[in-house]
């Protein structure tokens, strides 16, 4: 009997938790099979249950070793690596078994894939983001086909190209103006961050001196892959998988889009002159160092360190005090929640990022004068 050598034990033992989003597919599974109440089941499970972990086991404020090596990893990065076809399973059986069960009716049906869209936007997503940024192409493969499954490809270039460059100034469609409520904000991300991840795209060719329709615009796979996913699930579920399919995807893209509206909401950087900004720090992000919602998230809510140091893979991630980064009062799932009703939310937030200001930027006295001279339109 082959024994694990105690050091290995320790790194399976620190990785485990973050392997807990494997378990919303069994209650995806369930709803499916089962239908009636059990369709509700997997709101639950994740923003419920996660919220009421975060309050049983608080907050975790160590950080990890920065010295850790690659190959002491694995445990971490395997659960990123195995996601895809998890997740990609599961969808192509939901897509066949959903249309065909007698016992579901249409509202079940329609909850079965809303839960089936807070799995692949509040895990697949996020997976994603991590294996975007890493330099395998496996993983940025991966990457790819996870976000194909969502119909929201381009999210690599925008995030990669766009947010990640101006994240804090007006030039960023993804971070979320002092003052604007979630609603006003999704329809505008939709809309911006297509067009300003094409003109990034664009932009990155003309350098090279190549033209937009180069064979090098990662556009042209984004799209060959979204097809491909839609061809897929017409073929499995007909009408009905077709439409059920784009469904979860619309979810899965609203819940990104809440994570992004509560990750930067309120933040900017000085403008130094010449279109240029200060050089991103911690206290540009919300940080939130919630035990068990970071575990679902890959410590995602570690946000402050992952825009400081991008390429930092998710174990790795610092967490900060106030001291050095704005932090959220609760874990996201309590605060995409409190985002859905933008009073709430603005009652929560607003008096924080005033405190923000005052302390980043006391010269700064009427921010609404300087908001409105880096960017006329408004905000």
């Amino acid at each position: 009997m082959t024994t694990i050598p105690a050091a290995e034990m320790t790194r399976i033992n620190h990785a485990l938790p973050f392997w807990l989003s494997l378990g919303l597919v069994p209650v995806s599974v369930v709803s499916a099979l089962v239908g009636g109440w059990t369709v509700l089941l997997m709101p639950i499970a994740s923003w419920g249950m996660f919220s009421l972990l975060d309050a049983i086991v608080g907050k975790s404020p160590d950080n990890p070793d920065l010295e850790t090596p690659e190959d002491g990893l694995g445990w971490y990065r395997a659960i990123t690596l195995i996601w895809f076809p998890v997740q990609f399973a599961l969808l192509l059986w939901l897509l066949y078994y959903v249309p065909r069960a007698d016992h579901l009716g249409t509202l079940e049906s329609i909850l079965i894939f809303f839960g089936m869209g807070i799995i692949s936007g509040t895990v697949g997503i996020n997976y994603s983001h991590e294996l975007m940024h890493q330099k395998s192409k496996l993983e940025r493969w991966l990457g790819d086909l996870l976000l194909a499954s969502v119909l929201y490809s381009h999210f690599r270039s925008e995030h990669l190209r766009v947010h990640h460059l101006y994240i804090g100034t007006p030039r960023d469609p993804v971070t979320a103006r002092y003052n604007e409520g979630f609603h006003r904000f999704f329809p505008r991300v939709l809309r911006q961050s297509l067009t300003s991840s094409w003109k990034a795209e664009k932009a990155m060719l003309a350098r090279r001196n190549l033209p937009v329709t180069h064979p090098s615009n990662p556009f042209w796979r984004y799209g060959a892959l979204q097809i491909a996913m839609l061809v897929l699930a017409f073929a499995l579920g007909g009408w009905v998988g077709l439409v059920l399919f784009i469904y979860q995807a619309f979810t899965a893209i609203w819940q990104l889009e809440l994570v992004n509206y509560i990750e930067h909401y309120g933040l900017t950087r000085r403008h130094l002159g010449d279109g240029k900004y200060e050089h991103v720090l911690p206290r540009h992000s919300w940080n939130a160092d919630h035990k068990a919602s970071n575990w679902l998230l890959i410590n995602l809510q570690r946000h402050s360190d992952h825009h400081y140091k991008p390429d930092r893979r998710f174990p790795l991630l610092q967490t900060y005090t106030a001291e050095d980064a704005p932090q959220l009062p609760y874990g996201y799932p309590v605060m995409t929640a409190a985002a859905m009703v933008p009073p709430l939310y603005k009652r929560m937030m607003n008096p924080r990022v005033r405190e923000w200001r005052r302390k980043y930027y006391p010269d700064i006295t009427d921010w609404h004068s300087y908001n409105k001279a880096l960017n006329p339109s408004p905000r």
